[in-house]
């Protein structure tokens, strides 16, 4: 049995490899083998098994008592060189985040813990524990200001991205609302020329009855509206329409001023509708209304202008009117976005509905 004690240079004996100071390592030599000048390794997996350190049993009871697994404590007893409590659990801190810190450490020697002489540790060996804690300290701290660092440039730059979207897409409704807006006018300069017509029509006809000799009228001139009316119908087309929208909800609005949660319910509902259509206009479950639904005759099928706006928007009753369906070629995105506009407006607007055009 030879007898190895681990020198102050922390060194091995044989192959001169670091090792940890403070306990005596005995080694079962067999007479017949040499003894290899380098590299012992093989040697110890070759004549000896894996098995559990020793460690100090008093400090490893404390550690225990403390909480910590005994595959912990014992790691930690054993890689400190049994030095104390201090330094185990000084090693425990430095060493929390390994993946194997709770599993039982195996040697390839009979390691036995004595304590034949008291072992002094020098103020410089505590200074240099010392400085070496400080160091990961500081490097584990440079780190985390590093990590955060670069989270919060993620952060900005996620930031300014969402900004710009919203950004571009407050500037694509704010132009929806002018073509809109300049739209309305235009129809409603078309309606007034309409009116004028009718009025002048109706005079005529009553002072033929009344037997009034009748004055010249003035030629009708058509206005630049209805010009450009003949040069774009389908433009104008899409105005009526967009304009029948809106009385649609204007109507509703009034015939039920009485009840705003059930108008702004009804209002949202359409607004859902008339959503997943311009969403997902495949989907067929999205294009189809059954018109016996209860919670759909609640909120807008016994309203006056509910089912009209959809019809608007594209919607058809199927033969047996037992739907609303939208066929998905007759599905028109600028009405779609038109009739969400309105909604958009008639949700928001405190006002609408209660103003006479």
């Amino acid at each position: 049995m030879a007898v190895l004690r681990l020198l102050p240079s922390l060194q091995c004996f044989y192959c001169r490899t670091p090792q940890f100071p403070f306990f005596h390592l005995k080694l079962s030599i067999p007479n017949s083998s040499p003894i290899p000048t380098r590299n012992c390794k093989p040697f110890l997996a070759e004549n000896t098994g894996m098995a559990v350190p020793e460690v100090d049993k008093k400090l490893l009871g404390e550690l225990e008592a403390m909480g910590f697994p005994r595959p912990r404590a014992t790691r930690a007893l054993h890689y400190s060189g049994n030095a104390g409590l201090e330094a185990a659990i000084d090693w425990i801190i430095d060493h929390n985040d390994d993946p194997d810190i709770d599993e039982m450490p195996l040697v390839t020697a009979d390691i036995n813990i004595e304590s034949p002489e008291p072992l002094y540790i020098t103020e410089g060996m505590k200074l240099k524990a010392q400085e070496l804690r400080n160091r990961a300290r500081k490097k584990k701290e440079d780190e985390e200001k590093k990590l955060e660092r670069e989270r919060e440039k993620e952060r900005i730059q996620s930031g300014k991205q969402l900004l710009e979207t919203k950004r571009i897409l407050e500037e694509n409704e704010r132009k929806r609302n002018i073509e809109f807006r300049q739209a309305e006018k235009e129809e409603e300069k078309r309606a007034r020329e309409r009116i004028r017509r009718k009025l002048e029509q109706d005079k005529l006809e009553r002072r033929t009855k009344l037997g009034l000799p009748l004055g010249q009228p003035a030629p009708e001139k058509p206005s630049t509206p209805l010009a450009s009316e003949k040069q774009n119908p389908i433009r104008v087309s899409s105005v009526a329409k967009s304009e029948h929208m809106r009385e649609c909800l204007r109507s509703l609005k009034r015939n039920h001023k009485d009840d705003d949660a059930k108008v702004r319910r009804a209002f949202q509902t359409l607004q859902i509708y008339v959503g997943n259509v311009a969403k997902i206009p495949d989907e067929e479950k999205f294009r189809k209304i059954r018109l016996s639904n209860p919670l759909f005759l609640d909120r807008v099928g016994s309203l006056v202008g509910g089912i009209e706006f959809l019809e608007l928007c594209g919607f058809e009753r199927t033969e047996g009117e037992e739907f609303l369906y939208l066929p998905r070629d007759k599905v028109d995105m600028a009405t779609l976005y038109s009739a969400a506009s309105h909604l958009k407006n008639a949700l928001t607007n405190p006002f609408f509905g209660l103003l006479q055009y």
